[in-house]
C-alpha cells in the first residue's frame, strides 16, 4: 500500500490538481485532542464483547446496502446503473472489496469518529484506486483560509503528506474539536472499561480458582503430629489444589469472620447486563434485537428502529460525503445515495399510491414511489 500511496500521490499531484499548492515544507500539525485515544479503542473492540457485537453489527449491516448513482436534482434525476464511479466501488483497490470498504469506513467511523479515504489517481486525474487509512496514522494539517491543507499519513515512521484533495475524511461531529469527530466508543469509554472490569475479575475468581472460597480444618481433638501431617497432607491432595487453600488448626475453636463481597452480594449479573445495555445504548443497537427473551413484536420493533435511527443516518452522512469530496472528479450533477432501507407500512403505502393516481402523471408516480425514470428514457 505504501508503494500505491507514493506513486498515485505523485500522479494526481500532477494530473488532477495542479491549481493546489503543495504542502509547505513547514507546519504545525493539528493533532487529536487525546493522544493515544485511537489505540486504547482499538483495544477496547479487540477485547470488550459487547463493543465487537456493536460495532460489527452496524458496519456489516451498513456494507449489504446498495449504494446508488443518480444525475439530476429532484424528481427529474435518472439513476446511472453503468458508470466509472460504481466499477471503482466494485473493485476498490487490489486487496479491498466493495463490501470490505464500507465495513471498514463504518468500523473506523465507529470506533474512532473518523474515517479517511485516500484517493489515487489515474494519468487523466481521475480517482483509479480507493485505500481506507488508517485513522491513528492520519494528522489532519490545518490551513487559516482553506480549512484543511492536507493530512501525514505516517508508516513505519515516515510520514507521507498527502493534499486535501487526495483525501475524503468522513466525521462525526465532535462539540470541542473542529477537525476530529468523537467517536460513540469515547462516550462509552467508563462503561466498557467498567465491564472490562467486571469480566477480569470474574475471570480471576474462577480462572484461578478463587471461585472456591478458603476455608479452616479444625481438629478439636489432640492427635499425633505424624496423624496430623497425614491429615493435611491427604485433604490437600484431594482438596487444595491451585488457590483453593485450607488452613489446618489443632485444639479450640476457630470463628470465621467473612469482610469480603461475593457474586451475590455485588448482584454481579444484574451489573453486567446493565453495563451490556448502556454499551448497546451508547451504538445505538436496540435490546430487543439482542435480547433473548424478546417476543416477535418487539424483535421487530427493535430491528425498525435499528434501521430507522442507527443504519439510516450513518448512510446518509457517508453518501453525502462521497457526493461533496469524490464525485466533482466526474462532473457536476452526480448524486451518491444508499438505497432507502428504512421499513414502510404496507397498507400506508399503497393508499399514498392510490391517493396520487389522477393527481400525479404516469412519469411522476414513476419517480415519487418507484424510483424509476420516466417512459422510455434510457438509463
Amino acid at each position: 500500500m505504501w508503494q500505491s500511496l507514493k506513486r498515485w500521490t505523485a500522479r494526481l499531484r500532477r494530473q488532477s490538481a495542479p491549481h493546489l499548492p503543495a504542502l509547505a515544507a513547514h507546519y504545525t500539525p493539528f493533532a487529536p485532542l487525546v493522544a493515544g485515544a485511537q489505540e486504547r479503542h482499538a483495544l477496547a473492540y479487540q477485547q470488550s464483547p459487547y463493543v465487537y457485537v456493536a460495532v460489527n453489527r452496524i458496519a456489516e449491516a451498513v456494507a449489504l446496502v446498495p449504494l446508488k448513482l443518480y444525475r439530476g436534482r429532484g424528481q427529474a434525476r435518472v439513476e446511472l446503473s453503468d458508470h466509472p464511479f460504481l466499477r471503482l466501488l466494485d473493485n476498490p483497490n487490489p486487496t479491498t472489496s466493495r463490501f470490505e470498504l464500507f465495513e471498514q469506513t463504518i468500523g473506523a467511523l465507529e470506533l474512532t469518529g473518523n474515517a479517511y479515504w485516500f484517493i489515487a489517481g489515474d494519468a487523466q486525474g481521475l480517482p483509479c484506486e480507493i485505500w481506507t487509512l488508517r485513522p491513528d496514522r492520519v494528522t489532519i494539517v490545518p490551513d487559516p483560509r482553506r480549512y484543511v491543507r492536507g493530512y501525514l499519513y505516517e508508516i513505519d515512521g515516515v510520514q507521507i503528506a498527502l493534499d486535501d484533495v487526495e483525501v475524503v475524511h468522513f466525521k462525526r461531529w465532535h462539540p470541542n474539536n473542529d477537525y476530529y469527530g468523537l467517536s460513540a466508543l469515547s462516550a462509552a469509554r467508563l462503561a466498557v472499561e467498567n465491564e472490562r472490569a467486571m469480566s477480569q475479575w470474574n475471570a480471576n475468581t474462577f480462572g484461578r480458582d478463587y471461585g472456591i472460597p478458603a476455608g479452616i480444618v479444625a481438629v478439636r481433638d489432640p492427635i499425633p503430629d505424624a496423624d496430623f501431617d497425614r491429615l493435611k497432607h491427604e485433604w490437600r491432595a484431594a482438596y487444595g489444589s491451585g488457590q483453593r487453600r485450607t488452613a489446618f488448626l489443632r485444639g479450640g475453636s476457630v470463628e470465621w469472620v467473612n469482610v469480603g463481597l461475593n457474586h451475590n452480594d455485588l448482584d454481579f449479573l444484574r451489573g453486567k447486563q446493565l453495563t451490556r445495555d448502556e454499551i448497546l445504548h451508547i451504538f445505538g443497537i436496540p435490546l430487543g434485537i439482542m435480547s433473548e427473551n424478546a417476543t416477535e413484536a418487539n424483535a421487530i420493533v427493535a430491528e425498525r428502529q435499528f434501521i430507522e435511527r442507527t443504519l439510516y443516518p450513518k448512510l446518509a452522512r457517508v453518501a453525502q460525503r462521497i457526493t461533496q469530496e469524490l464525485l466533482p472528479f466526474y462532473g457536476e450533477d452526480l448524486v451518491a445515495e444508499f438505497e432507502d432501507i428504512r421499513p414502510r407500512n404496507t397498507q400506508e403505502r399503497m393508499a399514498e399510491i392510490a391517493a396520487a393516481r389522477g393527481i400525479l402523471t404516469v412519469d411522476e408516480m414513476r419517480a415519487r414511489f418507484y424510483q424509476l425514470p420516466p417512459l422510455g428514457q434510457d438509463t
